[in-house]
Order: C-alpha cells, then structure tokens, then sequence
C-alpha cells in the first residue's frame, strides 16, 4: 500500500485551503498514478508553527509503478502546481503532500523519501484520515496499528470533517 498524507491552509491558484486538496485527490489520479481512496476532508489544528489558520487534511492511498524517489518528484510537482514554496519549515502553504508509506519499506534517516515519513505516530492530521481509510494499517517500524496509534493522540476525537 502507497499511503499520502494531504494537508494545505492558505489559499492559492487552485482556490481556498478546501478546493487545493480536492484537486490535489484528482491530481493523484493521473498519469503513472492512481487513487485508489481517499478520506474525508477533516479540518485540524496546525502542528509546529501553532500560531496560523487550521488546516485541511486528508490522506489517500494510491497505485504506481513509479519508484520512491520518483513518485516523491511527483508529489512535489504537484504541490508546485498548487503555489507550494518552501519558505518555513512547518509554516502556512498551499498543499503539502507527504509520502507517508510505500509496500512497508524501511529507509535510514538519510534516504530520500525517508520511509516510512518520521513522525507519523505524532500526527493526529494524518492518523485519524489513515484510520479512516485502511483501518488495518500498521507502522512498518513499530508494528504498531494505527487505531491505537490514535487512541493514544486523539483519545477525545479532534479535529471536524468537513
């Protein structure tokens, strides 16, 4: 399974934080890739940089035949099209798109993509859209599945749908 995590808050050529993910989802159905499926939209609090409007995120899992480094090439053109620029780490930005897991593979810190992406298990935005769609998904480092990943992030159910 080939999991992308979605998220973007501020406006940009592709219109507000709402309709940047939507296209991004059709975007992700093009080309050497296809979308397999996709969560709901759920608004959430912004992570790192806490002082910015609250995002829009989803996750989506996809099909490609396309290796790590070239699909996160994809993604990255993606996000461009979208007005990505990369100006401040965790700051506000039209789409970010991560490549979460790719087939359970296991990079070290210094690949590129490193996978799977650091961080998941701290990441309410893109546990509970993951949970939503492959409710069986698994950490591949610690084995960990993500509803109790989750749980222990999100034990009161934040964040809305939109």
């Amino acid at each position: 399974m080939i999991v992308v995590a979605l998220g973007g808050n501020r406006a940009g050529p592709w219109g507000n934080p709402r309709q940047t993910v939507e296209r991004a989802l059709a975007e992700l159905d093009r080309g050497p890739v296809r979308l397999v499926k996709a969560s709901r939209l759920l608004v959430t609090a912004p992570f790192g940089k806490l002082n910015q409007a609250p995002f829009v995120n989803a996750a989506a899992i996809i099909a490609s035949h396309l290796p790590p480094a070239a699909l996160l090439h994809r993604l990255h053109a993606i996000e461009h099209q979208a007005g990505r620029r990369r100006a401040m780490r965790w700051g506000p930005r039209t789409l970010d798109l991560d490549l979460i897991d790719y087939h359970g593979l296991v990079t070290g810190p210094h690949a590129r993509p490193r996978l799977p992406h650091p961080g998941i298990a701290q990441r309410i935005f893109v546990l509970k859209p993951l949970a939503e769609i492959a409710p069986g998904w698994r950490h591949p480092v610690s084995r960990a599945g993500v509803m109790p990943l989750l749980r222990r992030l999100d034990p009161h159910g934040q964040g809305s749908e939109l």
